[in-house]
């Protein structure tokens, strides 16, 4: 009797047991769009929206390659690592730099979404620059494929931003859209659900800070980190000089004496700051305008050009630019959201999503 009592005890155990393994598995993986940037990665679930905005960062411990920091955890770490750990932002000018550094994020970030293990992966649809090489399409579809997804989508960015600024991608009109990113800024004419014309330059949102820091060591001998000069960028950065100036203290240290020392800087000298790299994104701007047909010339007249990523924030910057091209320049009310907004958007409508997504030529 208590041989029996025991077995049957077990195998009630050992039921539970089974049934807490079978639904921490999920059948099918959720369909995901990433919007995997230089600076920030931003990922939009299916019937939810937008569940994930993360720095590209990942931290590891240069001994054994243990991750110890992912996302903002690792984005406080930049540039205040001992020699055993190092923070890397594994994507360069919107591509993949370390491909391994960026498969183990994306599977973290993936992870964090959807908690457990899928009986089949999830379908992903992802943004890429205009001008990704053949290359680095492959690197992208390989880290997806590793990460499990059942089914890969590759979606041009500026025609995920025009969808997620709510433009009319698939009308044979003119839309120009021009995204601002951390590593890279793109212009592009759309018009029936695909890209006419566009022009890509490696300078954004991480040149300006470039240019800040330079500008700090040369005028007042003070080196500063990425991070204070992302956020004299954010706080002061201004495209135009401002009739009131605002101003800020910043602490770095001084190249002469070696030791901590605090400024003060205003708006002025920052739009004066940023002036060459903005007129170098404006000259891409122009190209990209004189390259449009003139049928849809008339267009873009009418509608203006939109502005988006997270560079389009940046004070003053549509003022800036329509002074120069003589048009009408407006910000979208999200920059930062507007190419995940647009692969979500592709998500619920599989119908645009067969007509605008691109062929990765990849076997």
């Amino acid at each position: 009797m208590g041989r029996a009592s025991f077995d049957l005890r077990f195998l009630r155990r050992y039921n539970i047991l089974m049934l807490r393994e079978l639904f921490s598995f999920n059948l099918l993986g959720h369909s995901l769009g990433i919007d995997l940037g230089t600076t920030n990665t931003l990922i939009y679930r299916k019937g939810q929206g937008i569940v994930l905005n993360m720095p590209t960062v990942m931290a590891l411990r240069n001994t054994n390659e243990e991750v110890i920091g992912v996302g903002e955890e690792a984005r406080l770490m930049l540039g205040k690592t001992p020699q055993n750990i190092r923070a890397i932002r594994p994507l360069q000018d919107g591509v993949v730099a370390d491909y391994e550094i960026t498969r183990k994020m994306v599977s973290h970030f993936i992870s964090l979404i959807q908690p457990g293990r899928v009986l089949i992966g999830p379908k992903l649809i992802i943004g890429v620059p205009t001008v990704a090489t053949r290359v680095e399409k492959r690197a992208l579809v390989d880290i997806a494929q590793e990460v499990g997804a059942r089914r890969i989508h590759l979606v041009e960015e500026p025609v995920a931003a025009v969808i997620g600024a709510d433009l009319p991608i698939s009308e044979p009109v003119g839309n120009m859209v021009v995204d601002i990113g951390g590593g890279t800024s793109e212009a592009a004419i759309t018009s029936l659900n695909g890209v006419v014309v566009s022009r890509s330059i490696r300078v954004a949102g991480d040149e300006m800070n470039l240019v800040i820091s330079q500008y700090l060591r040369e005028e007042y001998n003070l080196y500063i980190g990425e991070q204070m000069a992302e956020h004299i960028k954010i706080s002061i950065g201004c495209a135009l000089a401002e009739d009131k100036k605002e101003k800020i203290k910043i602490r770095g240290r001084d190249l002469k004496a070696g030791f901590p020392r605090e400024i003060e800087i205003d708006s002025r000298e920052m739009s004066s700051v940023l002036s060459p790299v903005l007129n170098t994104i404006l000259d891409m701007i122009e190209a990209t305008l004189e390259a449009s047909p003139p049928a849809l010339a008339g267009d873009i007249m009418e509608r203006g050009i939109c502005l988006t990523g997270g560079g389009a924030r940046l004070r003053k910057l549509d003022e800036f630019v329509s002074a120069r091209v003589k048009l009408p320049v407006w910000v979208v009310s999200e920059p930062l959201l507007s190419v995940v907004t647009g692969l979500g958007k592709l998500l619920e409508n599989p119908g645009l999503l067969s007509q605008v997504e691109i062929s990765t030529g990849l076997k």
